[in-house]
């Protein structure tokens, strides 16, 4: 079901101040954020143990975000900024390419002395073909892709701490940043009171960072990420004798694009699922999430997920209090709404 809400709906104002440029000095130091049909209650992500359940399955993206920034020079001369979106063959990969100039087919992007050819485009991305392995070229002059509103440099911290420690399937361009909250020590915490822990993989896209360019959203078109749900994990979220808790915007996703009849599938395959107010969720039950973008198709979800007027009212409150906002800010608990 799309909605028929404008994206303006999805505006509100925040203070350039409270985007968070460093993550917090520890994991899971984070404030926390409870928006419930209570109201709202303010707690430390530590705290979160204490508002799950003994029978609750907690479900985690394990994508690894991979070093997909390169900058090379164009065979012309001029500079040109790539990020790998997707690896599609041992070595060809669908890229952004950041340049003063259109790319036709069959020029070259030099890339510390190997040359990368231009294939051709492919919607908003160009297809390129490199002169060995992609992973190996990333690793060896890849940087780590920082979101847009960080406005500085990357570092040798966030190499570290812009993955999860749980993340062990490479290939994300961007973290699913609510699990990066969860320490080791907080998930063992959780299993020993009883919570299921259980992981999919969304390899999250750098489409996820694009603007909705259209006022009317159901004209706007998802960009498609890549996602595989374990056996086990589609039978532990069938079982659950409590309630399903995503972390994360990728989590829901994947799991109501497997869902049918309220049952999720153990499938892999692409999702362009957009979630916006009036979608009819099957299975998350409580969403673990950072505060996103303003006229996001993220804010979208999560205000489908936990009530328009609630959530919006919840990000004002937030604004108020001065949380910290995006990949490396704060997070919140959202209960699904009736």
């Amino acid at each position: 079901m799309m909605s028929s809400m404008k994206l303006e709906d999805f505006d509100y104002a925040l203070p350039e101040g409270l985007i968070a440029q460093a993550p917090s000095e520890q994991r899971g130091a984070s404030r926390l954020l409870q928006i419930s049909a209570g109201g709202v209650a303010h707690h430390r992500f530590a705290d979160l143990s204490g508002l799950l359940q003994a029978g609750d399955v907690l479900v985690l993206n394990d994508t690894r975000v991979i070093k997909a920034r390169l900058f090379a020079q164009k065979d012309s001369g001029g500079r040109a900024e790539i990020l790998v979106e997707r690896i599609d063959k041992d070595r060809e990969a669908l890229c952004q390419v950041r340049v003063s100039k259109p790319l036709k087919p069959g020029r070259y992007l030099d890339l510390g002395g190997l040359l990368v050819e231009v294939v051709g485009r492919e919607g908003e991305f160009y297809r390129l073909a490199f002169p060995v392995s992609v992973m190996e070229i990333l690793e060896r002059f890849g940087r780590m892709p920082l979101p847009p509103y960080i406005q500085r440099p990357g570092n040798a911290r966030d190499e570290a701490r812009y993955q999860t420690v749980f993340g062990v399937h490479p290939g994300a361009v961007a973290a699913p940043t609510a699990g990066l909250h969860f320490t080791d020590a907080m998930l063992d915490d959780l299993k020993q009171r009883g919570v299921r822990v259980e992981y999919l993989t969304l390899h999250v896209g750098a489409g996820t960072f694009q603007p909705v360019r259209v006022a009317d959203i159901s004209q706007h078109r998802m960009h498609s990420e890549r996602f595989g749900i374990p056996e086990e994990t589609a039978a532990a979220v069938n079982a659950c004798a409590g309630r399903v808790v995503a972390v994360g915007t990728t989590v829901v996703r994947a799991l109501e694009a497997a869902a049918c009849d309220g049952k999720v599938s153990a499938i892999s395959g692409d999702t362009k699922l957009f979630i916006t107010p009036g979608f009819q969720f099957q299975v998350v039950d409580l969403l673990v999430t950072n505060f996103h973008l303003p006229k996001s198709t993220l804010l979208m979800l999560v205000c489908a997920f936990g009530g328009y007027g609630r959530v919006m009212r919840a990000y004002a409150g937030a604004v108020a209090r001065e949380y910290r906002f995006f990949s490396y800010g704060d997070a919140c608990i959202v209960e699904r709404a009736a």
